[in-house]
């Protein structure tokens, strides 16, 4: 049975030390295979700033019902005891005597020496002690409020303030889309850079060694060989740079999407420039100012600050409550409170009425800021649709000469390919030369990354546009 008992402890041990071995070791790394829409999807949960924005929204309703809880019936209970070592001295006057004098001389009572028994007047005082050594006391209360301008005007705002936090959500997750997609495509063009920039060694490599054979045999000279290394090893930093640059754009996409950067990513879309010019200009033809997610903001914060001046106005309205309140009450001389006797009982209920009557002004002046915030909101307003029409205006010119400059480049790539390709004919046919070949190779070199960089731009703009139309 020890045996039994001894085994049984070091298997849990054992089971234990694992389990928190286990507990310690860092997760695995997750690899992640999205898309565009996936990545913005996998964002709008991890982020901080949209959980942040979310916890907002828990805080705000969990006000609302605070401010609920206000115009619902309060009750309070209370207990006390108390022990009073000197009870309290009052000082009474001699209401005695008067009245013992009243009686003596309504009788007609005399001193000894046959005269009347009279009162002289003077009233003296003598201490009196007024309780017992020991006092307890049970109490309830309710307070039921029927009217109070601030309370009331809470509970009209508590809708207005869910829907202000719900659209500052909204507004943190168009700039969390914007970030995603922009470093989403980010990563897909520095990739297709990496591509151009490998494509373009292994041109040169082809050329460098083909050029180290001719050169044995005599056919060139040492300098061709030189200058064509030299182009090699350029494109090989180039494509060093590029490589460092694609590792840094998938860092930046991890950290767009709230990921560990221990993490691998997968890009399951692709960039094409079908996608990037076909017609998106159109959709401005239905654009309104609800469509922005800023304007719901202000919207719903003017209302806001409307509620604001008429709570101020209310002010001048009495504040009108209904109580009840029992209480019982034990005194003794001694300490046996819960001994078989008796206790007192109270039971009152009322209305309490609290009529604001001056305050020196203060109300009539927190109207007033109220009223001032409320004008400088409208003015806002009207500033900010300004904004955003200077902001279509300024998105869709960058996305026309965006697309304009992506369909120069299409057309410049495919030329210096050409180009390029008869020059390397002409080479190796014996009618051209190694410089000339050289400088069509820099020159589609030039124009693979004018496309990309093209293509970035023609990306980033098309994420301005929709943005500022309120349709990312």
């Amino acid at each position: 049975m020890k045996s039994l008992l001894t085994s049984v402890v070091c298997a849990t041990l054992a089971l234990t030390s694992l389990s928190v071995f286990a507990q310690q070791q860092p997760a695995a790394p997750t690899v992640h295979r999205i898309s565009a829409a996936e990545a913005t999807t996998l964002a709008l949960k991890q982020r901080a700033e949209i959980k942040n924005a979310q916890i907002d929204i828990l805080n705000q309703d969990a006000y609302n019902k605070e401010i609920t809880g206000a115009a619902l019936p309060q009750i309070k209970g209370t207990a006390g005891i108390t022990r009073n070592f000197r009870i309290p001295i009052t000082v009474l006057p001699d209401f005695i005597s008067p009245s013992v004098y009243g009686v003596l001389e309504k009788e007609d009572v005399r001193d000894g020496q046959g005269n009347p028994v009279k009162f002289d007047g003077v009233v003296n005082t003598f201490p009196a002690a007024f309780g017992v050594p020991w006092q307890a006391s049970l109490g309830v209360s309710v307070q039921q409020l029927l009217f109070q301008p601030d309370v009331f005007i809470g509970l009209k705002a508590r809708d207005g303030a869910m829907e202000l936090y719900r659209n500052q959500l909204l507004i943190a997750e168009d700039s969390v889309k914007s970030n995603v997609l922009q470093s989403y495509y980010g990563v897909l063009i520095a990739e297709k850079g990496l591509s151009y920039a490998r494509e373009s060694k292994a041109r040169l490599q082809k050329l460098y060694n083909d050029q180290v054979q001719l050169y044995a045999n005599g056919f060139i000279e040492k300098l061709d060989v030189d200058k064509t290394k030299v182009s090699l090893n350029n494109i090989g930093t180039a494509e060093a740079r590029t490589k460092n640059l694609v590792s840094l754009t998938y860092s930046a996409l991890k950290f767009a999407l709230g990921l560990p950067q221990s993490d691998s990513l997968v890009l399951t879309d692709t960039l094409s420039v079908a996608d990037l010019t076909k017609e998106v200009l159109a959709m401005e033809n239905d654009f309104k100012y609800e469509n922005r997610n800023e304007i719901k903001t202000l919207m719903t914060s003017q209302e806001l600050l409307g509620l604001q001046v008429r709570r101020f106005k209310l002010n001048a309205y009495p504040t009108v409550a209904a109580f009840w309140n029992m209480q019982t009450n034990a005194q003794r001389q001694k300490f046996d409170i819960f001994a078989r006797e008796r206790w007192f009982f109270a039971n009152i209920a009322g209305l309490s009425v609290s009529v604001p009557i001056a305050d020196g002004w203060q109300r009539r002046n927190r109207l007033k800021q109220a009223q001032y915030a409320l004008d400088k909101s409208n003015i806002n307003m009207d500033r900010f649709k300004q904004a955003i029409d200077l902001q279509i205006v300024s998105a869709r010119t960058n996305l026309t000469n965006a697309i304009a400059q992506l369909n120069d480049e299409v057309e410049n790539k495919a030329l210096a390919e050409k180009v390029y390709n008869t020059t390397k004919l002409k080479y190796e046919q014996g009618m051209g030369n190694n410089f000339e070949l050289l400088q069509t190779d820099t020159e589609l070199q030039t124009a693979q990354n004018n496309y990309y960089q093209a293509l970035y731009n023609a990306v980033i703009a098309k994420i301005s546009y929709y943005r500022a139309l309120g349709k990312l």
